[in-house]
């Protein structure tokens, strides 16, 4: 029998600019026919999202840059391969601008590697790399010279490149993973969010390292800031009703499961009764919901 349900960094000069802080997943699955290769989307592109804003996706993953007065600002390198030609788009998008500096949204490797390759291509090697202050030790730890540490990091806030165009960055608590950063451009009302949250997709298989309910929290946070576009970490761009979406998904993944957990059942009955049927037409929703089941029994029971 089934179970369904319905419901629902102090102040620094920096680059010349100011301051102020307040498993990559794929395969090589070749087309089955040229009907199948020419319906294969292209291996990167670089799209507009607004004015001085551009979304860069290499395969599966998406990183932004954005132009200010001062330079530009790249988000999430992805990887060694993906940076190299991340950098040759950022350079064809906005010519000679300057390399203000490297965002990281989190310390993920398939994320974040390749910070030194789009430096150096860039022509700005000792551009810093910034990334919330709980990215810093775990990488330095790590000691990849593909994912280096962050030259700067921030707590709460901190805005980049403080002039006509702000880019401010806000850390949502744990959730998907304890450093999180949002990346808002508010004279373009775009966030860019990763990882946490997804166009209409479930959590990634059985959440691993998640935080509860740190994640209800983020998604909550970034409700809350100013914008009207947001760019995921995977997938299509949307709007705020897409993270509200998100927010409801959690908030029923949690009480669907509470109950079942509350009527006595294990998690391997739990992963084969629990259902949102509402959220059916989701992204891996067959393939990982009976996993995301797994991992929000563990998050509720493993305390």
């Amino acid at each position: 029998m089934s179970r369904s349900t319905f419901g629902r960094v102090p102040l620094g000069i920096l680059c010349g600019t100011l301051w102020a802080c307040g498993p990559q997943t794929g395969g090589d699955a070749q087309p089955e026919s040229a009907q199948d290769a020419a319906e294969e989307p292209p291996p990167f592109e670089t799209t507009p999202v607004a004015e001085g804003v551009w979304r860069f996706r290499w395969q599966a993953h998406n990183g932004l840059f954005v132009s200010t007065p001062e330079g530009t600002i790249v988000v999430d390198p992805i990887s060694t391969e993906a940076a190299a030609t991340f950098a040759e788009q950022v350079r064809a998008t906005v010519g000679e601008q300057p390399l203000l500096a490297v965002v990281y949204s989190h310390r993920d490797a398939d994320h974040a590697t390749g910070a030194q390759v789009i430096r150096t291509a860039l022509g700005r090697p000792d551009a810093p790399i910034v990334a919330h202050e709980n990215a810093l030790e775990p990488l330095r730890q790590a000691a990849d010279p593909d994912l280096p540490p962050p030259d700067v990091t921030y707590r709460d806030e901190m805005v980049l490149a403080e002039s006509s165009r702000p880019v401010r960055l806000s850390h949502p608590g744990p959730s998907h993973s304890d450093d999180q950063s949002i990346v808002l451009v508010p004279d373009a009302g775009v966030a860019f969010a990763v990882d946490f949250v997804a166009m209409d997709r479930v959590g990634y298989r059985d959440l691993p390292g998640w935080h509860w309910p740190g994640q209800l929290a983020a998604i909550r946070h970034l409700l809350g800031l100013d914008f009207e576009t947001i760019v995921f970490g995977h997938g299509p761009n949307s709007d705020r009703s897409a993270v509200e979406r998100q927010l409801r998904y959690y908030e029923d993944l949690h009480q669907a499961v509470a109950e079942a957990i509350a009527d006595g059942l294990s998690e391997d009955e739990a992963a084969e009764e629990v259902r949102l049927d509402a959220y059916a037409s989701w992204g891996q929703y067959e393939e990982w919901f009976p996993m995301n089941v797994r991992g929000m029994y563990r998050l509720l029971t493993e305390r």
